[in-house]
């Protein structure tokens, strides 16, 4: 997979999740992303943001186009330095939730992209990366 462009964007209060919204926006009309998949990206996005922002007091984003032969994609990697998450596959379950939420959280941002990977350490952090193909 070739990243045909990247840059990183820090998330450290409730505005900047409307600025890297629009990014993200830009970047999957940039590419030819159609509309229903730019929602299901964006609100991906939002979902792991807001966790990012209530769990860890924010980091940063990383936000690519990428290439896989003639596919192109947005894929967008999320980093923090939070409290980690000690059971992912608890947290991977629908209904789960360490907030008062409804626990859609994780489990639904991983059925609205293509690709979904989570690395976590407890007291180190958590690693979220999402890829939605233009045409997926």
């Amino acid at each position: 997979m070739l990243s045909l462009s990247k840059e990183t964007i820090k998330v450290l209060k409730e505005q900047d999740v409307v600025l890297l919204r629009n990014r993200v926006k830009e970047v999957a009309v940039k590419i030819k992303m159609g509309l229903v998949n730019q929602t299901r990206l964006i609100t991906a996005a939002s979902e792991l943001l807001r966790n990012m922002l209530r769990y860890a007091n924010g980091g940063n984003c990383i936000v690519e186009i990428v290439s896989s032969g003639r596919n192109n994609g947005v894929r967008l990697t999320f980093i923090d330095k939070g409290p980690g998450i000690p059971d992912i596959a608890l947290a991977m379950k629908d209904g789960y939730s360490t907030g008062k939420s409804l626990g859609l959280g994780l489990p639904g941002t991983k059925r609205l992209v293509n690709e979904f990977d989570i690395k976590s350490k407890v007291g180190e952090g958590t690693t979220v990366t999402i890829i939605k193909w233009a045409n997926g």
